[in-house]
């Protein structure tokens, strides 16, 4: 298959295949951006969360130190929030202003997969918009005198590469658009844990340790009480 061939394909289909060639590139810039995106992402964000996982308690110090650590990554946004409200807002509403900062994160993460979806959609019907032409240059033969009919099973066989293209694209571009869906549903429960972290530890009550036993929290209590 030389490029003169190509080019014979695609002037058939009547340049169908310069646009399912365009939407190629379009979707490999996509899936290498997203990629590239979602998978550094995904694994900062792992390190931030096993971070906070260790702290028992968080002040603002220490918000804000985690806040400088995840740099560009959408959890520093949550412990901006959280560094600004340190000791002055708690419970429901703070709750409810780091659910903001999720919301207005969410669109980043999916940005650009709407190219995907669509291109999945559009390219198997580019694909067989671009095979009926072909049908039609194909049979057209048949109008000719002196062509043999075996020309006709040449046309449709080049007519059907502008179908088989277009699937092509679309599987490929269906199974990164679910990959990408998947990554993104992670960072969304990344985020939803480092909300759950920051409520449960700048409450102001101190987090025991999972080896401690429960029974050393209320003993001491007691014991105080009884000593004074």
């Amino acid at each position: 298959m030389n490029i003169a061939y190509l080019v014979h394909l695609a002037n058939y289909s009547d340049g169908i295949l310069y646009f399912l060639m365009a939407l190629l590139l379009i979707e490999l810039a996509v899936m290498v951006d997203r990629f590239w995106y979602l998978r550094r992402t995904l694994a900062r964000g792992d390190a931030i969360v096993h971070e906070l996982a260790g702290h028992g308690r968080l002040d603002r110090a220490v918000l804000d130190r985690l806040a400088e650590q995840a740099g560009g990554l959408p959890e520093a946004s949550l412990l901006r929030m959280a560094a600004s409200h340190a000791g002055q807002v708690k419970g429901d509403a703070l709750a409810n202003r780091l659910e903001e900062a999720v919301i207005v994160l969410a669109p980043q993460l999916d940005r650009r997969l709407w190219l995907l979806d669509t291109i999945i959609t559009l390219a198997p019907l580019l694909g067989l918009f671009g095979t009926i032409i072909g049908m039609f240059h194909a049979f057209h033969v048949l109008a000719a005198p002196g062509h043999a009919p075996t020309e006709v099973t040449a046309g449709v066989a080049d007519a059907l590469v502008a179908t088989a293209s277009g699937l092509f694209i679309a599987i490929l571009g269906l199974l990164t658009f679910n990959a990408f869906n998947n990554q993104v549903r992670m960072i969304l429960l990344q985020l939803d844990s480092v909300k759950t972290m920051l409520l449960n530890r700048m409450d102001g009550q101190p987090m025991l340790h999972p080896d401690a036993d429960p029974s050393e929290s209320s003993v001491q209590p007691v014991a105080m009480a009884r000593a004074g």
